[in-house]
């Protein structure tokens, strides 16, 4: 039914729209222009062609999982759309997951119809639009009955792109829209009458639990390099086996390996967390540092990898889920890979001074820190969080302390640091007389009072540093 012919017909008619939108200074939108001579360049921006299917509407599903997205509210925004004679279906990871008999948690809508045909029928209608900022992606958010919001983007094909963002014209045609997706699985649309469109058999990959992308992966991967990623993430959502990557694909993935620093390090997490905590984690950050990718998003190109996997084994013993930086923590040497992956990745703060820490206090596991009392003195420490020195245990396997220390509650410490400003004490010098007074109180197991506590602060003052000559600078 469809092959190249087709796909360079229509898309030598969405330049051509193109072409005449710019001219004219108005938004993208398709316009009726007469298919002419296509360019090599242009032909060869499509890549091969995927392999395609005679008849992509081939089945229906009625299902519990398809059947619970039907709300009042869904009702009416597909009568909505039927009334000003606009398609409308279900769009990409909602239609995998009912096919896998997942109750879906997003739905994203589809439509032939674009954002200013959207607004106006939905201004007449008098529906409110929501997230202005959309509809620069062509996405309108109209939220119906005051009760629910649905996100309806236009078909749309991508022009030109520079591997992260993409310029692009609308379009009505089906399967142009799914040939720019990623990923065969989530390529495919869904009618509301059941109907199941899939145009590159995405459904029977997703039943063979292939994961491969949509035409040549070498192309799909420079429209954005972001995918590289996706990739690895939805292998450790849909795939039966650790180890049973398309060869092709991982090609395609080592060969466009740079193009992962042109991509922002938020976006990197984003994908990174998910996967690292997904099925096969510690297999896919294996298979990752093999594609040569670790030091285009942060991380040491000579990792610890024998430390993550004996990290990834133990925490299988700790109930899940576990912090993705906590997994992440395995594969650093050092104090300063935490901060070089911090900087890439624009960590949060917490994630942060947590892989600061387990890096930093690791050694000390069965050396300095033994006991119980070790660890809960350690809690009592200035700048340190109670939850970190939990991580640290479950890093280090310490089943058993670990339990104990969760057990523990903390008693309040006697002493406020308002009293120790009345001997003078402030800034790093009150932070050092607090600590030393925590450890008293610790090793009293917390039975001293603050009357007791403060007859040792004559021996403690002897011990405190002086305050650093703010003129000096260490050298």
């Amino acid at each position: 039914m469809y092959g190249q012919r087709h796909l360079v017909q229509l898309t030598t008619q969405a330049f051509a729209s193109l072409s005449l939108s710019l001219r004219q200074g108005s938004r993208m939108a398709p316009s009726p222009i007469r298919a002419r001579e296509v360019s090599p360049e242009a032909i060869a921006q499509l890549g091969k062609a995927p392999r395609m299917r005679q008849n992509p509407a081939f089945r229906k599903v009625d299902t519990p999982e398809f059947r619970s997205i039907f709300t009042p509210e869904l009702e009416a925004l597909v009568g909505l759309f039927k009334k000003y004679n606009y398609e409308l279906r279900i769009a990409g990871g909602a239609v995998r997951d009912i096919l896998m008999s997942i109750p879906p948690k997003d739905i994203d809508f589809a439509t032939t119809a674009t954002p200013d045909q959207m607004k106006a029928m939905f201004e007449k209608e008098e529906v409110r639009m929501i997230n202005a900022n959309g509809e620069k992606h062509g996405t309108i958010t109209p939220r119906i009955n005051d009760k629910e919001n649905f996100e309806v983007t236009t078909l749309r094909i991508d022009i030109r792109t520079d591997g992260r963002h993409a310029d692009v014209v609308y379009t009505t045609d089906w399967q142009l829209d799914a040939n720019r997706r990623d990923l065969t699985i989530n390529s495919m649309f869904l009618g509301f009458d059941g109907t199941v469109y899939d145009y590159f058999f995405g459904y029977d990959d997703l039943q063979e639990r292939r994961v491969i992308f949509v035409g040549e992966a070498d192309i799909r991967i420079k429209e954005d390099y972001l995918r590289i990623l996706r990739y690895f993430r939805f292998y450790g959502r849909i795939a039966k086996d650790a180890n049973n990557h398309d060869e092709a694909t991982l090609a395609a993935i080592k060969e466009n390996a740079e193009g992962l620093a042109r991509i922002s390090g938020e976006r990197i997490w984003m994908e990174l967390k998910k996967i690292v905590v997904g099925n096969f984690g510690s297999e896919l950050l294996l298979e990752i540092h093999s594609c040569k990718l670790f030091e285009h998003i942060g991380l040491p190109e000579n990792p610890n990898l024998e430390e993550f996997q004996r990290l990834c084994g133990v925490l299988e013993q700790f109930e899940k889920p576990h912090y993705p930086i906590l997994y992440m923590s395995g594969l650093l040497h050092s104090v300063e890979d935490a901060m070089a992956l911090h900087k890439r990745l624009k960590l949060s703060a917490y994630e942060r001074d947590l892989a600061r820490f387990i890096s930093q206090e690791r050694e000390k596991v069965d050396t300095e820190y033994t006991t119980l009392r070790d660890y809960q003195k350690l809690c009592l420490q200035q700048y340190v969080n109670r939850d970190y020195v939990e991580q640290l245990l479950k890093y280090s396997n310490k089943v058993e302390l670990y339990n104990q220390l969760k057990a523990w509650v903390k008693p309040d410490f006697p002493i406020k640091g308002n009293v120790l400003s009345g001997h003078g004490l402030k800034g790093i010098r009150l932070g050092f007389v607090l600590n030393e007074l925590k450890i008293l109180w610790a090793d009293s197991d917390f039975k001293l009072t603050a009357e007791e506590l403060l007859k040792q602060l004559p021996d403690i003052l002897e011990k405190v540093p002086n305050s650093p000559n703010k003129n000096k600078r260490s050298t």
